[in-house]
């Protein structure tokens, strides 16, 4: 079976510095991919580079065996973005945004399923002007999801939201999962990442540093320090535990084998 996404080797540099040194990366169809790491860990530029939006410096990638750069066209049509901004048109409703939307591609979600998934039926004739920061992202989402992609490519969804849009928006997450779209996250929100992701990658200075189900990284990397307080480790641990400072190399090559 084709892997949804193929990363091998991918470098990206601006000038002098290296955003993304090296870094491989497999998911498969059907999976829930998240993608952990600090701030400038080189998340936001493998995603961009991964979607065509950037091109790789040297290494290559295949999204269901197609070159985002030579292929950008065939990548567009089977994959959806949802950046952490983008610009809306203020006046138009929610409805009529979608609907916009939906105009751009063959075979596009119906609106009104797309509202719901994303918990916006009670706003869909709301200016985008009058919406709340996290209206507006769960409205990003809807944009990608209308598409009916093969693969859904989300950039911090949940940043900002408030629990209850942010239930809505991991419920809109699992149904296309279900539906057998793939998806690749990027996250600072551990417990997103634990509720949402089949596996995930962690990234540390442009490289995966580890990478596996939730449980089995907590399960080898999730130990806590006797000052710390008593109760089962989680994902957030593992990542304190792998970016509060620099890997071995023992500990890569063991992590990596």
């Amino acid at each position: 079976m084709t892997a949804a996404v193929q990363v091998d080797g991918l470098v990206k540099r601006y000038g002098a510095v290296t955003a993304v040194d090296g870094l491989d990366l497999t998911i498969e169809p059907g999976a829930v991919f998240g993608l952990l790491g600090p701030n400038g860990a080189g998340k936001t530029t493998t995603m961009e580079t991964l979607v065509g939006m950037r091109r790789p410096t040297a290494g290559t990638i295949r999204v269901f065996g197609h070159d985002p750069v030579t292929e950008r066209a065939a990548v567009n049509r089977i994959v959806a973005v949802q950046p952490q901004q983008a610009a809306l048109f203020a006046h138009l409703t929610v409805a009529e945004t979608l609907l916009l939307w939906a105009a751009l591609y063959d075979r596009p979600a119906a609106a009104s399923d797309v509202l719901h998934a994303v918990g916006l039926v009670a706003s869909r004739d709301v200016p985008v002007r009058r919406l709340s920061g996290g209206q507006e992202r769960r409205l990003l989402v809807g944009t990608a999801l209308i598409a009916r992609p093969r693969l859904l490519v989300l950039d911090e969804p949940s940043l900002g939201l408030d629990p209850n849009a942010r239930a809505d928006l991991w419920a809109a997450v699992r149904d296309f999962g279900r539906g057998g779209g793939t998806v690749l996250l990027s996250t600072n929100s551990m417990d997103e990442a634990e509720a949402l992701c089949d596996r995930v990658a962690i990234v540390a200075g442009g490289r995966v540093v580890a990478r596996g189900t939730p449980a089995e990284l907590v399960a080898r990397h999730g130990r806590r320090a006797p000052a710390e307080p008593r109760g089962r480790p989680g994902l957030d641990d593992v990542f304190r535990n792998l970016t509060g400072g620099p890997l071995t190399e023992r500990q890569n090559r063991e992590e990596l084998g």
